[in-house]
């Protein structure tokens, strides 16, 4: 109700407001009109009648658009910016606008852009965005635009599109993605599937075109052969050491995420210990282990070893490395995640702890658990959690978990003894 009575405080001022020097105001066809158009203007003017419903600043030598830009004229309904330098539109340049109904701002340079202030512009019925510098479309822009009958983001820089981007738009009549340079990949195979299924108009379909890899240059999207594409899939995989293996002071916790997909995923990793998150984008070191030359731990070997085969090597592992580790595959399809808890115990004291309560309680269903000489396969919602038990008689705690397909033993990978027994919980 306030804002409903400073809505109209402010109409009431701005009927007696005199229009900006450089613009003509005036009323036709029922709409208050502020035409500001062919000015050679470098910004938007101030001063505008509060009950503007209809603004022109096409044709002029405006270069961005900063927030709040538009704050004066909450009535607008039409706003045409067309033939302009912008390059950036602010965040807050249009987010008061939300009775907006058309937007023009087409033939400019506008390579940033505000999305999130379209998320106030539920009104809007008519977009135009082409001929612009814009790479990006992140995939909600358009989320809040179900009155939109007409889209335009032909002739820009976009090399592809998130898939669901237009699923919002259940107005959408009329879509124009023409003269982008699409890299025909995984990623816009969605595209084809759509704009063959949609009744919406996509004019120029032979135009929207495949600018890579070079193999596909020109081929229209239309006509894009079947790609060989899979969304990830990871799996975070251990086993037991041997039995008879020497036990040894010091250990390396040693875990494996085997990733599939197509184009292969980018692998990372996420370690949440009690000292706090670390984000690891694999892989983080060489083959030798220890991390490439420029990086900060380039000295020596870095707390949390990332191979590009996908595992993970804690060196010197001890309480301060318990926690849950996280590996998370993403290609242009999507992405899968894997996590495994990891807590240090000694015999007799594991119920003390709250993962060694968790595997009481399920080892003594007698599922779900994992131990040296026999495996029971996982059962339960629940996530991987692994216990391991040190000997009280050995001097420094020690463990292994090997992963599978790791395919070599660094030279310090200490294996584990018959006197440590190491228990897995898998609940999936």
């Amino acid at each position: 109700m306030q804002k409903l009575r400073l809505l109209c405080w402010a109409v009431l001022l701005g009927l007696g407001r005199a229009c900006p020097e450089p613009c003509d105001c005036g009323e036709k066809y029922g709409f208050q009109i502020a035409d500001c158009a062919y000015r050679d203007l470098e910004a938007v003017p101030f001063g505008f009648p509060a009950n503007v419903t209809t603004l022109s600043l096409s044709a002029n030598r405006l270069s961005g658009l900063p927030g709040g830009a538009f704050d004066e004229v909450p009535l607008l309904q039409s706003l045409w910016l067309a033939h302009n330098e912008i390059r950036t539109v602010a965040a807050g340049a249009l987010a008061s606008l939300g009775q907006l109904k058309s937007l023009d701002l087409s033939h400019n340079l506008i390579s940033d852009f505000a999305w999130n202030d379209l998320h106030n512009l539920s009104a809007l019925q008519l977009l135009k965005m082409d001929n612009n510098e814009l790479a990006f479309i992140p995939r909600d822009a358009f989320r809040s635009l179900q009155a939109l009958r007409s889209l335009q983001l032909n002739h820009n820089c976009l090399h592809t599109l998130a898939e669901g981007t237009f699923a919002p738009l259940s107005a959408l009549s009329h879509l124009q993605i023409n003269d982008n340079p699409f890299d025909c990949t995984c990623g816009i195979v969605w595209l084809k599937t759509w704009a063959l299924a949609t009744a919406v108009s996509i004019p120029e379909q032979d135009n929207i075109a495949c600018t890579s890899p070079q193999v596909l240059k020109g081929t229209p999207l239309s006509r894009l052969p079947p790609l060989p594409c899979s969304a990830p899939s990871v799996q975070l995989t251990y086993q037991p050491s041997q039995d008879g293996a020497e036990l040894r002071p010091g250990f390396v916790l040693a875990l494996h995420c085997d990733v599939e997909g197509q184009p292969a995923p980018q692998l990372h990793w996420h370690i949440q210990t009690p000292g706090g998150a670390v984000e690891i984008a694999s892989p983080n070191v060489g083959a030798d282990g220890r991390a490439p030359p420029g990086t900060p731990a380039a000295s020596g070997q870095p707390r949390f070893q990332a191979f590009a085969n996908g595992s993970l090597l804690i060196p010197d592992f001890g309480k301060l490395e318990e926690g849950t580790y996280s590996c998370l595959a993403t290609n242009e399809l999507g992405s899968a995640e894997s996590s495994v808890n990891v807590a240090l115990a000694t015999p007799g004291e594991g119920g003390e702890d709250a993962l060694g309560h968790r595997f009481h309680s399920k080892g003594s269903e007698g599922k779900g658990c994992y131990t040296v000489d026999n495996e029971v396969q996982p059962s339960g919602p629940e996530d991987n959690v692994v216990i391991i038990y040190l000997s009280r008689a050995g001097s420094s705690e020690a463990a292994v978990v090997a992963g599978e397909g790791l395919g070599w033993q660094p030279p310090n990978l200490l294996l584990l003894g018959q006197s440590l027994l190491l228990l897995f919980l898998a609940f999936f």
